[in-house]
């Protein structure tokens, strides 16, 4: 798609800003260098992150659409902006655990690290003010988040996901340890939205388990950005 001009600011987010573009039906989707965690409470600006993170998920967004997995993604319109296809968004976030870290450690008294197989799948409630509650296929339907066909939607979706990327990962010497999708409909078609980027998934480097991913701002690791360029240069994005 050709002549491509940014519109009008939308929505700004922790770290993106969606603004209209001069195409109906589709919006700009802008990456910037800002990183929070813990529902914005620790909130930095990291040079080069907005970049790598467009690049990163152009390629995975690609990727999917070649495994059969439709997405907004459109194409990239520079450094640290995409074109996508306007969503009307679910505002439920998918979660698929590989092996045991972050919350769910908390949760359920978990010691890190731990393979789980089956891979567990988690609904929540995107809501910041809320800390993003846990919720069931009951809430989402009774309070008119998704229909009953998109939520099984969303359940497989998320599935061909995880067996798409873990392969991918794993060919790159990394463990995809858990990530959250996002879903949205354009024009009856329940598509991948939002975003797939370190910053919403956790990595680990498959021999030693270093963390690769946004765990390293929200535990004070450091070298943020250079891991999230490690992890897209083995991956072939850069």
């Amino acid at each position: 798609m050709e002549n491509i001009e940014k519109g009008e600011l939308i929505t700004t987010g922790k770290a993106k800003s969606l603004y209209h573009s001069n195409q109906q039906d589709y919006l700009v989707m802008h990456y910037r260098d800002d990183t929070s965690a813990f529902d914005g409470k620790k909130i930095e600006s990291l040079e080069g992150k907005g970049t790598i993170n467009n690049k990163f998920n152009a390629f995975i967004m690609n990727y999917l659409e070649k495994e059969g997995i439709q997405t907004h993604f459109v194409d990239l319109l520079n450094d640290t902006d995409s074109l996508v296809k306007k969503l009307d968004m679910a505002p439920v976030e998918c979660v698929v655990r590989n092996v045991a870290a972050g919350s769910i450690c908390k949760r359920l008294g978990l010691e890190e690290g731990i393979d789980l197989n089956p891979p567990t799948f988690e609904f929540f409630y995107k809501d910041d003010e809320l800390g993003d509650p846990m919720i069931n296929e009951y809430h989402i339907r009774s309070f008119g988040w998704a229909s009953e066909e998109q939520v099984k939607q969303m359940q497989i979706k998320t599935f061909e996901v995880n067996e798409a990327l873990k392969k991918l990962f794993s060919d790159a010497g990394m463990i995809l340890v858990d990530y959250k999708l996002e879903f949205g409909d354009f024009q009856g078609t329940l598509l991948l939205g939002d975003e797939f980027t370190p910053d919403g998934c956790r990595v680990w480097d498959e021999e030693t388990r270093e963390k690769l991913d946004k765990d390293r701002f929200r535990q004070g690791l450091g070298d943020v950005v250079e891991s999230y360029q490690i992890m897209a240069k083995r991956l072939g994005v850069i």
